[in-house]
């Protein structure tokens, strides 16, 4: 039983995620080539090269889109334009707005560049004009106009000396600027389209200019002609001139000559030779079949395209950057990739753990390619091989093998390499007739595979032995399906196989889910309940139950003896689109289309966590037994990690709980000690105001009870002194508490300026809440002071109605004749303290017998000294009876002088 809590998980949290970091635009390297940066709508998101993780991102303030940025050579300047038309200078690491400044343009910036320098910047707009801003100065130095159309190129020339500026626009000609004289010295006409890119010589006197009018144009700076016209024969989008002076046969270059690379719509890596014009290497397309790359709308709509060729020398790689938006980092000479990051993923359709340890997730987006990402540095592999958009993953027990299937009607089983990590497709099944969208491993061994498809048949297909012991075999063999069953009545979503490969369960959109033998596809039972389509079917690793998720925002267990619902558990809003159990099948995860992740307990049908991290639906869901950890995707792009947090929150919550029995002890130390002001510092950060009243109580109680509060609570800090007039409102709400809280209130009135409680935090509503009860408190005193003016008066009217009733008497005993036997003048003593014998109750009237009754209910002092014939007599009796008198009217007195208005409580003025 102590196994089981301990195994039950109570939060998960989130360990790391892959975001979509790059949308499209401008992307560029630092010059210690260890940051990427690249556009992302209102961002500039840097990317650490060695982990993969977003290092820091710079937004705008006015949650404009930028247009445009760059990062001067030095690495300390990130200079972003927006659609507002302001340029605003970052220090990037640590995001920090150094200025904002107006553009001057009048319409948005397209294009910026650096001088070597880092001193001046020159911005190209799509007002036709070029301005040149000196950064450390912040004036603009120069206004270059006669461009046509947009300027979408501008560089500054690598030699210092020169002060020129290149630039090109929709012109297509290439313009170079003097920026002594502020004019164009020169006009390099030979594209008939737009020049994407100019690559420089190291020894800067010569030019590459590359244009989507597929050709290279070889430029002599010094004469400012054409050299060579190379025809690339795609459109380039970027050309790298390549090291002179070095060969590198594997790339074809085994001359001394000029040589330069290019990136076009093809997506191919080529060398050129400058001198004749011809290719001596081209990249071999072995990332994708030729059959993918065969795109509508020609080369131009290649979505296997590169925008970007992005130079490293310091480093030997070269950064290249696909329409996919993605960056791929390939070593040099031998091009082979190194590091390749995704910058969007689309809407994630499903995810799943990979590698024996679960080192890496392979996951399918809406497109027909299938990602693998490494766990600890985020680089990604992708996987070509399906036509159409992949809807379903699963992975064998071993967790190296891998299938998936597709709208393509294809099932494909795919083998990670376990020395390199390379993934290659071993086997293809197509069989159905309509998009395939599910499919699922046999458990024990990697011996089949399960597939569910929109022509609602279940298909069982074997796989050829010895398939994983031929990961260098590049031809993936041809699977055949064993078994085929028309399963439902609309599409299959889910399918699953037992723990013992003995059974399948299949959902439908026909809001069933339906058991089969696994030997024959015999149906066996039929799950019904559900009230709208069942999106999931999973086993449970520990007891013969069934659970499905349905549309209608429920999930269900079944049992597989009798085909009964045993348990519905209902807390989402929306379709519940994954379950998965975790903890040894003692709880349930779920996801819905709501963009929450929820953690169940059978055991008591509970929800107990919701996990809000995704903002849109929540397509894939995984936990790997390993490593403890949770992954899901979602329709928002986002790959999330979970890490189960249980045990590392109990150790927390114990290591407080004994901190605050230290604490405890410590502060009874304290109290013993007579150190008020540590004592109530410690009250205070326990958190516990019961704790910090009793302090309160035992300073205020204490010897010099005020002065010695007084002194404490001007000690504390202002945090302290804001959480004690925050109990303050509470303990004032109690009349045993009220006094405490009104003693401390006092102290904080009479020693803190308004100024400084104004900077308190919550001091408004504090006031605002000792107020109405201060209010209240303060009426209260005054009544019960007025109830006791009224007992004072009556008790010293009483006293001189009993003198005067004690005079008359005496007086009547000395007229009165001798009696002829004697009178004892001693009180009676069975008639008990205080009272009088018969005849002086004859004697009494009506008036002075009830008086008397009254004074002997409410008098509380000692019998003698207020009945006649008690107590001493004559001389001693009178003197007594004096005392008495002006004993009351000094304590009326007092209590008079404590009803004076003047005396009210601060808080009541």
């Amino acid at each position: 039983m102590a196994n089981s809590t301990l195994q039950s998980a109570t939060n998960y949290a989130v360990s790391s995620k892959i975001e979509p970091f790059y949308r499209g635009g401008k992307v560029q390297i630092s010059k210690d080539e260890k940051y990427i940066f690249c556009i992302c709508g209102t961002r500039v998101n840097v990317l650490e090269i060695g982990t993969g993780k977003i290092f820091t991102s710079v937004e705008q303030e006015d949650q404009e889109d930028i247009t445009s940025f760059v990062v001067s050579p030095d690495d300390e300047m990130l200079v972003t334009a927006s659609r507002a038309l302001l340029l605003t200078q970052w220090d990037w690491r640590s995001q920090a707005r150094m200025r904002s400044w107006r553009a001057v343009h009048t319409a948005p910036v397209a294009s910026m560049s650096f001088d070597p320098t880092s001193t001046l910047l020159a911005t190209g707009g799509c007002d036709s004009t070029i301005k040149i801003w000196d950064v450390l100065k912040q004036y603009c130095t120069h206004n270059l106009k006669g461009s046509s159309g947009v300027v979408h190129l501008v560089q500054f020339h690598p030699d210092t000396s020169r002060l020129q500026l290149f630039s090109s626009a929709a012109d297509y000609v290439v313009r170079i600027w003097d920026l002594r004289s502020s004019r164009c010295v020169c006009v390099l006409e030979a594209h008939y389209s737009a020049v994407t890119s100019l690559a420089f010589s190291h020894h800067s006197d010569t030019l590459v200019s590359s244009g989507r009018d597929k050709v290279c144009v070889v430029w002599d700076l010094k004469s400012c002609a054409a050299i060579r016209t190379v025809p690339v024969y795609e459109a380039v989008e970027a050309a790298v001139v390549l090291p002179e002076g070095e060969v590198f046969p594997q790339i074809g270059v085994k001359s001394e000559g000029l040589h330069f690379m290019t990136a076009g719509s093809k997506g191919v890596l080529r060398v050129w030779e400058a001198s004749s014009a011809r290719c001596v290497f081209a990249q071999t397309p072995s990332v994708a079949p030729p059959s993918s790359r065969k795109e509508e709308g020609g080369d131009e709509a290649n979505q296997l395209s590169l925008t970007y060729l992005l130079d490293l020398p310091a480093s030997g790689r070269l950064a290249t950057v696909t329409a996919e938006h993605n960056i791929l980092l390939y070593d040099m000479p031998s091009l082979s990739v190194r590091q390749q990051f995704v910058g969007y993923n689309d809407e994630v359709l499903d995810v799943r753990f990979l590698g024996k340890r679960g080192s890496h997730i392979v996951v399918a987006t809406n497109s027909p390619q299938i990602k693998v990402f490494e766990l600890e540095t985020s680089s990604c592999q992708i996987l070509y091989g399906h036509t159409d958009t992949v809807l379903a993953l699963d992975v064998f027990h071993k967790g190296m093998m891998f299938v998936s299937c597709a709208k393509d009607r294809t099932v494909r089983v795919w083998l990670m390499h376990s020395e390199t990590g390379r993934v290659s497709c071993m086997g293809q099944g197509s069989s159905h007739v309509d998009a395939v969208g599910s499919v699922t491993c046999s458990r024990l061994k990697e011996a089949f595979l399960v597939s569910g498809s929109q022509d609602c048949t279940l298909k069982v297909w074997d796989l050829p032995a010895g398939l994983a012991s031929n990961p260098d075999d590049s031809s993936p063999k041809q699977l055949l399906p064993r078994a085929t069953e028309k399963g439902h009545d609309k599409d299959i979503n889910s399918v699953t196989v037992s723990p013992n490969d003995k059974l399948v369960a299949s959902g439908s959109q026909d809001r069933t889910a339906k058991l089969w033998a696994l030997a024959d596809l015999s149906l066996l039972g039929v799950f019904r309940g559900h009230r709208r389509g069942v999106w999931c079917v999973q086993f449970s690793p520990m007891d013969q139950v069934l659970a499905s998720s349905s549309a209608d925002g429920s999930v269900r267990l079944w049992g597989l003896q009798d085909f009964s619902c045993l348990k519905t558990f209902e807390g989402h809003d929306a379709s519940v689109l994954k379950v998965i159990f975790v903890s040894r099948g003692t709880q349930l995860l779920t996801s819905g289309s709501d963009g929450l992740i929820k953690l169940w307990t059978i055991k008591t049908n509970e929800c107990i966590k919701t996990l809000d991290a995704h903002q849109d639906k929540v397509w894939g869901l995984h936990a790997n037994a390993k490593s403890g950890l949770v992954v899901s995707g979602s329709a928002d792009s986002n790959i999330i990690l979970w890490t189960d947090v249980t045990e590392a929150e109990l150790a927390e919550e114990q290591a407080k709980q004994d901190e605050q029995i230290l604490k405890q002890q410590e502060l009874s130390n304290l109290l013993h000690e007579g150190n008020y002001l540590k004592a109530l510092g410690i009250a205070i950060s326990l958190g516990h105001p019961q704790t910090v009243l009793r302090v309160i109580k035992e300073v205020r109680l204490g010897e010099g009870g005020t002065q010695q509060l007084e002194e404490t609570v001007l000690k504390l800090r202002q945090d302290q002194k804001e959480a004690l007039l925050s109990y303050c409102v509470v303990w004032n709400t109690n009349g045993r508490s009220c006094l405490d809280a009104q003693a401390v209130v006092q102290v904080l009135l009479r020693h803190e300026s308004p100024e400084q409680l104004l900077r308190y935090q919550g001091v408004r509503p504090a006031l605002e809440g000792l107020l109405p009860y201060t209010e209240r408190h303060m009426q209260r005193v005054g009544r019960l002071l007025q109830a006791s003016m009224f007992l004072d008066f009556l008790w010293e009217k009483m006293r001189v109605a009993a003198e005067s009733s004690v005079g008359m008497h005496d007086e009547e005993m000395e007229n009165a004749p001798p009696l002829p036997f004697h009178i004892d003048r001693q009180p009676d003593l069975k008639a008990g303290p205080g009272s009088c014998g018969e005849e002086e109750e004859e004697g009494h009237s009506e008036e002075e017998s009830a008086a008397s009754e009254d004074d002997e209910a409410k008098d509380c002092r000692p019998a003698g000294k207020g009945c006649p014939v008690g107590g001493s007599t004559g001389s001693e009796e009178s003197a007594s009876e004096e005392e008495d008198l002006v004993e009351s009217r000094d304590m009326g007195a007092q209590k008079k002088s404590r009803t004076d208005p003047q005396l009210r409580h601060p808080l009541a003025r």
